[in-house]
């Protein structure tokens, strides 16, 4: 059975996220920690359900939303970054499994839709 790096990497990633959300819940930030909680694991989520699609399709649209979710991840990390809920290196951090996650994503999306 082949590895499924995307959703290997996008569970990791919700496992961190979850740990980012802990870590602002003690500095009493509610706000911002529960929109990156919600994007953050919402991705691995669609991944997992892309691979249950009901069609090429319904494939193409779970991840599609997926996308959409970790590029609004990323838009929550720079805000906490900004506002200095998150340092630096933890921002690069997360900055990079992104990023990373987008690359797959959009890989896999570009592959899928030329096979028709």
């Amino acid at each position: 059975m082949r590895k499924n790096v995307v959703k290997d990497k996008s569970f990791a990633f919700a496992v961190r996220i979850v740990n980012v959300y802990k870590h602002l819940i003690e500095k009493k930030e509610f706000i911002l920690s529960k929109q990156l909680l919600r994007s953050g694991t919402s991705v691995g989520a669609m991944v997992r359900e892309s691979e249950h699609a009901e069609s090429k399709a319904d494939f193409n649209h779970k991840l599609a939303i997926a996308q959409k979710e970790i590029n609004e991840t990323l838009y929550w990390l720079e805000l906490l970054k900004e506002t200095d809920f998150i340092n630096t290196d933890q921002f690069s951090s997360l900055h990079k499994d992104a990023t990373e996650i987008i690359k797959l994503l959009t890989s896999i999306l570009k592959s899928s839709k030329t096979r028709g």
